[in-house]
Order: structure tokens, then C-alpha cells, then sequence
């Protein structure tokens, strides 16, 4: 049973390494020719690898490049339910994504994907439907922090966490259309304070 389960780390690791590399290899691809222009033949050619094994790391070619965002929703649900019970719904939710590890990317290499993001349509619509799984992870977990006895709690919830996501998208939005100038924290706090009312902190 060691053995398997050593094993099987070896084998996550093994994997991860590739597909790291392949991220590399399609992430050069992306920068020189458009995201569009860049064929899934191009990506295994260049990385080495069949497309049969492509597949198997990514579902598509926008996932290439919008790796786990999926999972991150499912990590920001989490660490929002484990927040005090006495934090309001908006406190948390800030609160837990603070306290998630930071991207380990360089910031002009976030800023590079963000810009192709916001700029080709088929990443646009990838990153949508995968977003849309963090409002079915976050929705049940903000709603618990509103009172049991709102009978309006499932559509609050629902919009709280429709306008934190559309706040995000805003805020990369205008970073992008900076040309990277400034924090996209900063951008995200000031978009936040906007729809709450008050001022941000900066």
C-alpha cells in the first residue's frame, strides 16, 4: 500500500511537471501568434507530447491557459465557511480570499493572461462557464451567514456574490485597459467600496 500510494505521488508530480510544460510551451505560442491563431496541433507539436495526452491534462485549449479556476471557487467556499460566524457575509467573503495563497505568477505573466482573457472571446465564455461553478459553491456558504428566517436570503446571497465576481471582472477589465499600471487589488477594493457605498481603503 506505501508503495501505491508513494507511487501515486510520484505520478502527480510526474504530471504536474508536464503540464507545467506544456502551459509554457502554449503560453509563448499565445504571446507570439494570438491565442486564436494557435492550433491545439501547434501546442502538442512544439510541447512534445500526443494530443491524446493533451486531453488529458486539459479539456480544451482555453484551459490551458485558465488552469484551475474552477477549484479555486470550490477553495474560496471553503475557507468563507470556516470565517467567524459573527462576520457578515461581505467581511468574509474578503476576508477568506486574503487569506488564500497569493498566485505564484510574475506579475507580467498574470498581466499577459488577463489580457488575453479579456481580449479573445473563446476565453471570455470558458472563463464564464467556470466561474459559474464558484456561485454554486459560494452562494450556500454566504447564505448561511444571513438570518434563517429572511425569506429573501437565497436571491441576497445570490447577489452578493454575483456583484463580488462582477467586481473582479471590472477591475481586471480596467487593469488590462492600463496596460497593467497599478495594483488589480487596489482596483478590486475600489470597485467593492463603489457598489457598497462607502470609501476604499488604499
Amino acid at each position: 500500500m506505501a508503495d501505491q500510494q508513494a507511487g501515486g505521488t510520484l505520478w502527480d508530480k510526474a504530471r504536474a511537471v508536464v503540464q507545467a510544460q506544456v502551459v509554457d510551451v502554449a503560453f509563448e505560442l499565445f504571446l507570439a501568434n494570438g491565442f486564436d491563431a494557435v492550433t491545439i496541433d501547434q501546442i502538442v507539436t512544439a510541447s512534445g507530447i500526443s494530443k491524446r495526452s493533451f486531453f488529458r491534462y486539459f479539456g480544451t485549449k482555453e484551459d490551458v491557459l485558465l488552469g484551475d479556476i474552477d477549484a479555486q471557487g470550490t477553495r474560496l467556499a471553503a475557507a468563507v465557511a470556516e470565517r467567524p460566524a459573527e462576520e457578515d457575509p461581505w467581511t468574509a467573503l474578503e476576508r477568506a480570499a486574503r487569506s488564500l495563497p497569493s498566485s505564484s505568477l510574475p506579475d507580467e505573466r498574470a498581466f499577459a493572461i488577463a489580457r488575453l482573457m479579456v481580449t479573445t472571446p473563446s476565453l471570455r465564455a470558458r472563463h464564464a462557464q467556470k466561474r459559474a461553478e464558484w456561485h454554486c459553491a459560494l452562494v450556500p456558504v454566504v447564505q448561511s451567514r444571513l438570518s434563517d428566517s429572511d425569506p429573501d436570503s437565497a436571491v441576497k446571497a445570490t447577489a452578493i456574490v454575483a456583484t463580488v465576481l462582477a467586481c473582479l471582472d471590472a477591475a481586471t477589465e480596467v487593469w488590462v485597459g492600463n496596460d497593467g499600471a497599478g495594483s488589480l487589488d487596489v482596483l478590486y477594493d475600489v470597485a467593492i467600496a463603489t457598489v457598497r457605498g462607502r470609501s476604499a481603503a488604499v
